[in-house]
């Protein structure tokens, strides 16, 4: 075989398997969204989205906020806290080494005053340097001020000194819908195999929100927040609900998620040296539990809403991901027992398979497609009208998907869309698709070419006051 007639087929076989795969992303992502949807719809007409539970059934829960550097939005977040609409949780924040006025705001606001409380440390974390407490609000309010050590470092430490068997993560720079805490707590009351809940992310970019409640929701003035308004509601919506069918949900975002304590606790904690602490988390949990034969369910409930910052500049929203991606990695590398693995049914099948594949895998297979079909057509082997209407079925067929996980998430929580927000979805989903993706693409490509020299560190993005009243 000559080496034209290599390239050639080499090139015939690349384009082959790209659009195989790009048909396989689509389908997947068909029935996801078509799944998630008709879950929400459903639950609405049985009227499901309100708690059955007797307001008197309570599951005590301690709320972790790790924090670095969060002066601007902090003081919001143990705002939001307060205002939810249950009775028996306490809220602890660790300030892990700030070098602004995170724990100044913290213990000047809420009139927090210095105790000595002896601290068991069941996981390893750096130690304490100071630590505040204040019993004048609602509920008890602890500030931990530690030495820096990164944010699994201070979810270590806030496991450590929380009271209650069951603990809630939440970013520094987000807020808790009213009634969250009440539904991401309901699988557990339901099964109490339950071992953790993940619950959903939303963009509060644009949106006002008084006492917990959303008064006024608008689109992101900024494009590129809108544009991830969108790819939030499709990943949160629709593959989550679908995993949770059958407990193969292996991400849990560290923005907003619950978990049994004393099993967390039995399987190491948090791990210092991954950046994606949160889904290493829940792949290790899902590894201990099949290792001791424990009965388990890890849980999203689609309800429980946490409002959070997204980047709205690009060079934020890289390092955002470029995080996320060697998080991923690493999680993935670290569990790599799980593939192919019986044991571990769908989880191993379907759900590690699809993260190394459509995530992992993901920019390295997009881009070589990209670079397949140049070459192709440099070389006159590609039938240009079919591939570019390909392409155009693909992002149109992408676009109106993620278009219906975005509408069936605004109506299913009766929530008023603005005219010029449908319009700006609608303008802005076919950019997110055939655009955005592909330069998140190349910067996940790029990830892990000297990643290990920041592994313990936070990433940072520019953050803006949140509009809580």
């Amino acid at each position: 075989m000559s080496a034209r007639d290599f390239v050639l087929n080499f090139l015939l076989a690349a384009e082959g398997f790209f659009i195989l795969y790009m048909i396989g992303y689509a389908s997947f992502l068909f029935l996801s969204v078509t799944v998630g949807s008709s879950e929400l719809y459903a639950a609405k007409r049985r009227n499901t989205l309100k708690n059955e539970l007797q307001d008197d059934y309570y599951l005590p829960v301690s709320i972790i906020v790790p924090a670095h550097n969060e002066g601007v939005t902090i003081e919001a977040t143990i705002r939001s806290l307060l205002a939810l609409e249950y009775n028996l949780y306490e809220i602890i924040v660790v300030d892990d080494g700030s070098t602004d006025d995170t724990a100044e705001i913290v213990r000047r606001e809420f009139n927090m005053f210095r105790v000595d409380r002896p601290i068991q440390r069941r996981i390893a974390c750096q130690p304490e340097k100071a630590i505040y407490e204040t019993r004048e609000w609602k509920v008890p309010i602890v500030l931990v001020s530690k030495q820096n050590g990164g944010k699994a470092d201070a979810l270590n430490m806030g496991i450590n000194v929380c009271n209650y068997p069951y603990f809630l993560c939440i970013d520094a720079d987000s807020v808790l819908q009213y009634d969250s805490l009440d539904k991401i707590v309901r699988p557990i009351l339901e099964d109490p195999s339950t071992v953790a809940v993940g619950g959903a992310v939303r963009p509060c970019n644009g949106a006002t929100i008084e006492n917990g409640r959303v008064t006024r929701y608008r689109m992101p003035r900024n494009l590129l927040a809108s544009m991830q308004v969108l790819e939030y509601d499709r990943s949160f919506l629709a593959s989550r609900i679908l995993f949770d069918k059958f407990n193969g949900n292996i991400i849990i975002s560290g923005a907003f998620g619950l978990f049994m304590k004393n099993l967390v606790i039995a399987a190491g904690g948090y791990d210092h040296d991954t950046m994606g602490e949160d889904m290493e988390l829940v792949v290790k949990l899902h590894v201990f539990c099949r290792e001791t034969g424990r009965p388990y369910r890890i849980r999203y409930a689609p309800d429980a809403v946490c409002w959070t910052q997204v980047p709205e500049k690009l060079a934020d929203l890289c390092k955002q991901r470029r995080r996320w991606h060697i998080g991923l990695f690493q999680s993935m590398m670290k569990h790599r027992q799980i593939l192919a693995n019986p044991k571990y049914g769908a989880v191993s099948f379907v759900s590690y398979l699809y993260f190394l594949l459509y995530e992992l895998f993901s920019p390295y297979i997009e881009v070589l497609g990209i670079f397949t079909t140049l070459l192709a057509f440099a070389v006159d082997l590609i039938n240009v009208p079919f591939m570019l209407l390909f392409f155009g079925i693909y992002v149109v067929y992408t676009a109106m998907l993620s278009l219906t996980a975005f509408f069936a998430r605004i109506h299913t929580v009766d929530m008023k869309l603005y005219f010029s927000d449908m319009l700006k979805a609608v303008g802005l989903c076919a950019v997110e698709v055939s655009c955005l993706r592909f330069i998140m693409a190349w910067v996940r490509i790029t990830a892990l070419i000297g990643y290990r020299k920041k592994k313990n560190t936070w990433g940072r993005i520019e953050r803006k006051t949140i509009e809580f009243k």
